[in-house]
């Protein structure tokens, strides 16, 4: 195989992402079809030259890193992504294990954004930390332990959402791209087979093979404390702990949202001082 082979892969793979597959805004006319080498390389997190040498053939040794990051830019799946690694003459590295453990630091940053409801979850939708006021948030449901088994088995979940058939939807396809990005990770089969069995309407779900990554998008919930709560939200990748995800909900300034977050936040300390016995 030669280095051309590499590029044409590259540029073929490019070719077949569009910015909405990848949740890249899209701008100015396009002269060919899918992703622009720029928008590879952001998404990748590498420079845009770097990225148009490995196209042209200059670049002749990236790393496993450069490769894996191309991977995930590309929404390659398990056999491109070996195919990838033969053509860059490096042999397929072993995918790490998502980790539960959810570091100090994060923990930390999470408290220190008491106006905004953030969470980490796991590639099985599992919530390993919240901070108080998404505990607040999350208070409807008899137990916030996973996003999946809360929206279709917690009977809170159908007034929580309001539009629980889009939520349900979104889960199922978040949990489905999981199946790709971490086939190795015994929770999440656990969580697939346990809600397979439990729900013919997760089920239903399941057996349509949507997917669909958390990026950022719109919330619409209903709690029963404050009301109806429009809220945006947006996911990052933690480094340095695969397969975790932090997630943050907001509010536009000084909108009815807005208001309902503040709210929840003063009636949820509120009650931590009550049950504390503080005054």
């Amino acid at each position: 195989m030669t280095h051309g082979d590499l590029g044409d892969f590259l540029r073929a793979h490019r070719a077949r992402l569009r910015p909405d597959d990848v949740a890249l805004p899209s701008y100015g006319r396009r002269r060919v079809a899918g992703l622009r080498r720029e928008e590879v390389a952001v998404l990748a997190g590498m420079n845009t030259d770097y990225y148009a040498r490995l196209e042209q053939g200059r670049e002749r040794r990236p790393s496993p890193q450069i490769l894996d990051a191309l991977c995930r830019a590309l929404r390659l799946d398990d056999a491109a992504r070996d195919h990838l690694f033969r053509l860059a003459g490096s042999a397929p590295q072993e995918r790490p294990r998502p980790l539960d453990a959810v570091s100090p630091a994060l923990r930390r940053l999470l408290d220190a954004c008491p106006h905004t409801p953030a969470f980490v979850l796991n590639p099985a939708l599992d919530l390993l930390t919240v901070n108080a006021l998404a505990d607040a948030l999350f208070s409807p449901f008899r137990r916030a332990d996973n996003l999946a088994r809360m929206t279709f088995l917690d009977p809170a979940a159908r007034g929580f959402f309001r539009h629980w058939d889009r939520a349900a939807e979104a889960t199922v396809a978040e949990l489905r791209q999981a199946t790709g990005l971490a086939p190795d990770f015994p929770r999440l089969h656990a969580v697939v087979s346990t809600l397979s069995g439990a729900s013919g309407e997760f089920a239903a779900l399941w057996h349509a093979h949507a997917v669909q990554g958390k990026t950022f998008n719109t919330k619409e919930l209903v709690h029963p404390d404050v009301g109806a709560l429009s809220l945006a939200y947006e996911s990052f990748d933690v480094r340095g702990a695969p397969g975790q995800q932090l997630v943050m909900y907001h509010a536009e300034p000084g909108s009815p949202g807005a208001q309902a977050l503040a709210l929840l936040g003063t009636l949820a300390a509120t009650r931590r001082r009550e049950q504390s016995g503080r005054p």
